[in-house]
């Protein structure tokens, strides 16, 4: 039987041991729809059930000589069988096996992946509910925009993630397609009874039209969503090493004792976690591309893409599913400064408030140009000045002219701008 996994196992999924069992199972269960169909003694497969055995040592060993991965692996676990193995493989061609195997494998690496996703998700919405109210900078090209609060940030992040959830469930329906239709994907020498029975016991669906191999679109949807989801990983790690720099300071990474951040510098705090996670998010867009290239085959089949898929399945897997893994150690041990947020929101000198100033003036009857205009040109005055614009407004002629100190007053209120954060949190969840 195909080994059972843990929330750990990634890596083992993608094991030649795993692999080899997938197939076995495979082999043994297409003998089994044979014998059911009396095309194959009874007595035979449950020998065969009983006695076949993998040695990947041995399976190396033979493929030294035989070039062949597919009949090395038959040729090992026939002598572990005997006579009886004759009735392995009949009618079947190896991406029959191959094929099936990998599927297989990428649903249980989609099992693991959303039970990262989960995870994630859980640690993010508890960021969120904490920090709704915590008042930060929000910014555009780098540059103070308009008040946000840090759990609006989160609840971004929350909801990009509810969408990988959803990508990679869909994916596992994607990939989730066997294939026991011989040579050339025509059944030629195989009933289709085989396949839909090795299907429905590996909890598959059989590939509606296959060629020698099922079409390689499917693989690349796989790679395509694995990237996805690792830059959606990444967005986050940006912010993080963001919020990290030192004239920054508002968020910043676990730092375990003894952790030392520089060897020159001893007073280095580095987020060298999120940094990790942007190299890996880059690996995984490469990789992408990669299952691109292998779409296009020659005619029903060639090998070019099963190289490539040696490296690149594996590697995806197992890089998302320790990126999700990181970024929840990260997200789950943030260290959260409010006070910096503060802070640094009040360095803008109130100038954040100027589109509230625009639509006051607005309100009053101007011409958008005209407000925007006495806008800007109190918010650079303060700016210049450094002087809080909310007192440049109180002198300022122009202003006056249409707001009283009661409504100037009122368009600097911080609140206002969190008043409906709320309802995005609760849409959101």
């Amino acid at each position: 039987m195909i080994p059972r996994y843990t929330r750990a196992d990634m890596a083992r999924i993608w094991t030649d041991e795993y692999r080899l069992q997938a197939m076995l199972e495979v082999e043994i269960l297409a003998a089994e729809a044979m014998a059911k169909a009396g095309k194959v003694p009874k007595a035979a497969v449950a020998k065969i059930r009983k006695k076949a055995r993998i040695n990947t040592a041995r399976i190396l060993e033979i493929e030294q000589t035989v070039k062949h991965d597919v009949i090395a692996f038959l040729t090992q676990v026939g002598e572990t069988i005997g006579p009886e193995a004759r009735f392995l493989h009949l009618g079947m061609t190896s991406s029959d096996v191959l094929d099936t195997a990998l599927a297989v494998q990428l649903c249980r690496s989609c099992d693991l992946l959303i039970d990262g996703i989960n995870k994630l998700l859980a640690t993010l919405k508890s960021l969120m509910l904490k920090y709704q109210d915590t008042p930060m900078m929000g910014r555009s090209h780098g540059v103070h925009a308009e008040p946000i609060t840090f759990g609006f940030k989160a609840a971004s992040w929350y909801s990009e993630l509810k969408r990988a959830q959803s990508l990679i469930t869909n994916t596992r329906d994607v990939v989730g397609y066997g294939k026991i239709s011989g040579a050339v994907g025509t059944f030629a020498h195989i009933n289709p009874a085989v396949e839909s029975y090795i299907c429905r016991k590996l909890g598959l669906k059989p590939e509606p039209v296959s060629t020698q191999v099922i079409p390689r679109d499917r693989h690349a949807t796989y790679l395509c969503r694995v990237a996805i989801v690792g830059s959606s990983l990444e967005r986050i790690a940006v912010e993080i090493r963001h919020l990290q720099r030192t004239e920054v300071m508002e968020a910043e990474e676990p730092f375990t004792a003894g952790q030392k951040g520089s060897s020159a510098m001893p007073h280095k705090r580095n987020p060298i976690l999120s940094e990790n996670v942007t190299g890996m998010a880059r690996l995984l867009r490469g990789y992408a591309v990669s299952g691109l290239e292998n779409i296009a085959l020659w005619h029903e089949r060639d090998i070019s893409h099963s190289s490539v898929e040696r490296v690149v399945l594996p590697d995806s897997s197992i890089l998302l599913d320790f990126m999700l893994a990181r970024m929840n150690y990260v997200l789950s041990g943030l260290r959260v400064y409010p006070e910096n947020m503060l802070a640094n929101l009040k360095k803008s000198q109130d100038t954040i408030f100027s589109g509230a100033l625009l639509l006051a003036l607005v309100d009053k009857g101007l011409s958008r140009e005209a407000a925007y205009a006495i806008a800007q040109k109190a918010a650079f005055t303060a700016r210049e000045s450094n002087v809080p614009l909310e007192s440049v407004a109180r002198k300022d002629s122009d202003i006056n002219k249409y707001l009283s100190a009661g409504e100037i007053k009122k368009t600097f209120d911080l609140k206002t701008h969190f008043k409906n954060i709320p309802h995005i949190i609760k849409r959101t969840l």
